[in-house]
């Protein structure tokens, strides 16, 4: 069950609208009496987690590395001053 199954649509998505798409299928699922018959909406769920955990896994790296690189900024400017 890798998320290469997913259609590309699925895959281009934000966090937040795959976060919008699993909740959607986790509200279809509780309100269905026969889970027997759920089985592609389950193995759909567990691919759009792990889809979500790589993106959010990946802006997180993003976020990290913008942040270092203004702190670097930050404190370039702030000894560039002091030689000043």
């Amino acid at each position: 069950m890798k998320d290469k199954n997913l259609p590309n649509d699925i895959q281009s998505k934000s966090v937040e609208e795959l976060t919008d798409l699993a909740t959607n299928i986790i509200e279809n699922l509780e309100n269905k009496k026969n889970l027997e018959n759920s089985v592609e909406e389950y193995q759909m769920l567990i691919k759009l987690n792990n889809l979500i955990e790589k993106k959010f896994q990946k802006n997180s790296k993003q976020i990290s590395e913008h942040t270092k690189d203004k702190i670097k900024l930050i404190l370039q400017n702030k000894n560039g001053k002091k030689t000043k």
